[in-house]
């Protein structure tokens, strides 16, 4: 692992206990749908599965790919609609803006919590000169990092704003995780990417990076299997030990 030069992060369920908030405005944002669906005589089906579902179709990915990917899988056919469709039920671009409403609702009345082993992780990091990036397909990454004081600890950011500005595809594209490792200076070859997300696993793998680390922090096998199955060459439960492999203290 000495080749090893940096290490790039996704954020919500890495860095931050922000997944479960997504899960949850896509919970309220896929229902609606579906409840929709089925008074328009398309028949009833059952609700958004907020942890199955949500990481099957819905993690690390763009919110209209997120929204897109779920109604697909349910046979849900909708015109896709408008950036500026307002939150709705009728167009695909109308269920992602839900969902975004949701979540800032929910952003509105508290804030999100960075994971106890972060900082100690990033200050590990740093303190053995190895680069770090933080990832996200979200617009809100770099407000939310800021407010768990964790900007200070990074290199370089790429979120949702870079990737639309750029043109950047969402994962499991490689593009975001490539961007980042492009600003830090370091080949993808000698990064390692951390995630929790099948789709973000996936796109370090397309990637070549040198380490693709699934974080399972559910510690289930089959979650652990999965994140196996789309990539992960490693498979931890926190970041100390993801920072200690990286950094040549771990195994």
């Amino acid at each position: 692992m000495s080749a090893l030069r940096a290490v790039v992060f996704d954020t919500d369920g890495v860095l931050l206990d922000s997944a479960r908030l997504h899960a949850a405005a896509w919970k309220t944002a896929f229902d609606s749908c579906l409840d929709a669906w089925a008074s328009s005589g398309k028949g009833r089906q059952p609700p958004f599965d907020a942890d199955r579902e949500y990481r099957q179709w819905v993690d690390g990915k763009p919110r209209l790919d997120g929204a897109a990917s779920f109604l697909n899988a349910r046979g849900i056919d909708l015109p896709t609609g408008s950036p500026d469709s307002a939150p709705g039920a009728d167009t695909v671009w109308a269920v992602a803006a839900r969902k975004e409403s949701e979540f800032v609702r929910t952003l509105e009345a508290g804030t999100v919590e960075a994971f106890a082993d972060v900082a100690p992780a990033l200050a590990r990091l740093r303190a053995h000169g190895v680069g770090r990036a933080a990832v996200s397909a979200s617009r809100h990454a770099r407000p939310l990092l800021g407010s768990a004081s964790l900007l200070g600890f990074f290199d370089v950011v790429v979120d949702g704003t870079d990737a639309a500005r750029l043109g950047l595809a969402g994962k499991p594209d490689p593009s975001l995780f490539l961007e980042a490792a492009a600003r830090l200076g370091v080949e993808p070859a000698r990064c390692v990417v951390v995630e929790d997300a099948l789709a973000g696993v996936e796109a370090g793998r397309r990637g070549h990076f040198g380490l693709v680390v699934g974080l399972d922090r559910t510690t289930s096998p089959t979650t652990a299997r999965a994140l196996r199955d789309r990539g992960a060459g490693l498979v931890a439960a926190e970041l100390l030990a993801v920072a200690d492999t990286v950094s040549g203290a771990g195994p």
